[in-house]
């Protein structure tokens, strides 16, 4: 049963700062050099300069972007640029956005949540984590002594109960505004009201939580806690800061839960041509021309959206340039079970899983291929298609937030990149003190 509770955050104080949207950024992960370089100019205290720290010529040990970043937090504090909240707080957050032109809020709750180790209590995960981005998060954590941004949660609540109870909370109050370089907008609203803070942990200690992205942030947080137990004679307090994480709560029913699909451009394998593929998919799959040239994505898409089954997946063949519709037979769900079968039924069903086990390695027999490209936008398909480099390119559908509790609560992890929840959520609107 998580522990859901408010925390006395810090965040940027609008009167030191001007506009947050001038200090926001995403998460770290989603950061390339050039926004890097791009968030750096846009403010003196923008929040890149201890989310993502630059490394510089003569890093060492002792001088490095982690200690930098504690250097820019620690003044930051100093010099009042950013304040702790003077009462605990939840922090009601809305993203206001658009999906192919479709306008889209998402709402949830920041707040501390203890932490729990996978496989121990009632917080799920979905996805693999790598030790490397683990080890970065963790040197951060342990120079900033904070959670810099927000592990992103779910939790069941058909009826919108919670997230109900929050917005009667903050209606009528204006909130704290923030755009960011994508156009997201960001609302939060500091709730201070400790009668409604009860009734939102009452109402969320029962229920499971999973994790839809911040894996990484989880586990260094889990590892954090452990090393400052270990400091400390290997026991913390139950309410010791470090015991909990900063996680954005949204309600898995909530109609602006948005989850992507994350299609595929492979420079391996390469077929040549559809007759080859469909020679080779066999009877697995029912195959059938779909359209001709890289823009006829946009019209296999929207079939295979229409049908919504996890087990059609569109390839296009770079060699004659036709779009293949393949939907998986019953004879290809038995041969999915079989390669697979170090896997349990949900975790078989996903398109993904289709794609890259069935597809990819056992129909195509190119077990070990270069990373593909990712992208999340047909557009995108389109676009990388017409560079030529790509001889295969797939439309897959996303998983659903169903099928991220199947595959979480039977204790396995989704291949990677098999979901995608747009968008990311804004670092730089509160900060989580850790000691």
């Amino acid at each position: 049963m998580p522990t859901v509770a408010p925390l006395r955050g810090l965040r940027y104080d609008p009167k030191h700062v001007g506009a947050l949207s001038q200090v926001i950024a995403p998460p770290y992960d989603v950061i390339d050099s050039a926004l890097q370089t791009k968030l750096y100019e846009r403010h003196p205290a923008n929040v890149i300069r201890i989310e993502l720290n630059r490394e510089e010529p003569g890093d060492s040990e002792t001088s490095n972007k982690y200690t930098r970043a504690a250097k820019f937090l620690k003044e930051w504090r100093e010099q009042g640029v950013v304040m702790q909240e003077p009462a605990a707080a939840l922090y009601v957050y809305h993203q206001e956005f658009e999906v192919e032109g479709k306008k889209h809020v998402r709402r949830g709750v920041m707040a501390r949540v203890r932490l729990e180790r996978f496989g121990t209590g009632n917080i799920h995960p979905h996805e693999e984590t790598m030790s490397g981005p683990k080890q970065d998060r963790l040197l951060l954590t342990r120079a900033c002594k904070a959670n810099l941004s927000q592990v992103f949660g779910l939790y069941p609540d058909p009826q919108g109960e919670v997230q109900a109870l929050l917005d009667k909370a903050v209606a009528g109050q204006p909130p704290l505004e923030a755009t960011d370089h994508l156009g997201v907008k960001s609302w939060m609203w500091p709730l201070t009201d400790e009668a409604v803070a009860a009734k939102v942990a009452g109402l969320m200690g029962p229920k499971p939580v999973f994790i839809a992205d911040g894996h990484h942030r989880y586990e260094t947080a889990c590892n954090y806690r452990d090393e400052v137990a270990a400091a400390n004679g290997g026991s913390l307090p139950p309410d010791h800061p470090a015991n909990f994480v900063l996680m954005m709560l949204v309600g898995m029913s909530d109609p602006g839960l948005v989850v992507l699909p994350t299609h595929r451009l492979f420079v391996q394998p390469s077929v040549a041509t559809s007759a080859e593929l469909a020679a080779k998919l066999g009877d697995r799959f029912a195959t059938r021309p779909a359209g001709k040239g890289p823009a006829a994505a946009h019209q296999v898409w929207d079939e295979i959206e229409g049908e919504n089954e996890q087990g059609t997946i569109g390839l296009y063949t770079a060699g004659d340039q036709v779009w293949t519709l393949a939907r998986i037979t019953p004879a290809g769900r038995a041969l999915m079970d079989r390669v697979a079968a170090d896997h349990g039924p949900a975790w078989r069903n996903l398109g993904v899983s289709i794609l890259h086990r069935l597809v990819i390695g056992e129909l195509l027999g190119a077990k070990e291929i270069p990373t593909p490209g990712y992208v999340h936008l047909v557009r995108e398909v389109v676009e990388g298609l017409e560079t030529g480099k790509y001889p295969l390119a797939a439309l897959v559908m996303p998983a659903t937030v169903e099928d991220i509790r199947k595959v979480s609560e039977t204790g396995e992890r989704m291949p990677a990149k098999s979901t995608y929840f747009y968008p990311k959520l804004a670092s730089g609107l509160v900060f989580n003190p850790l000691e």
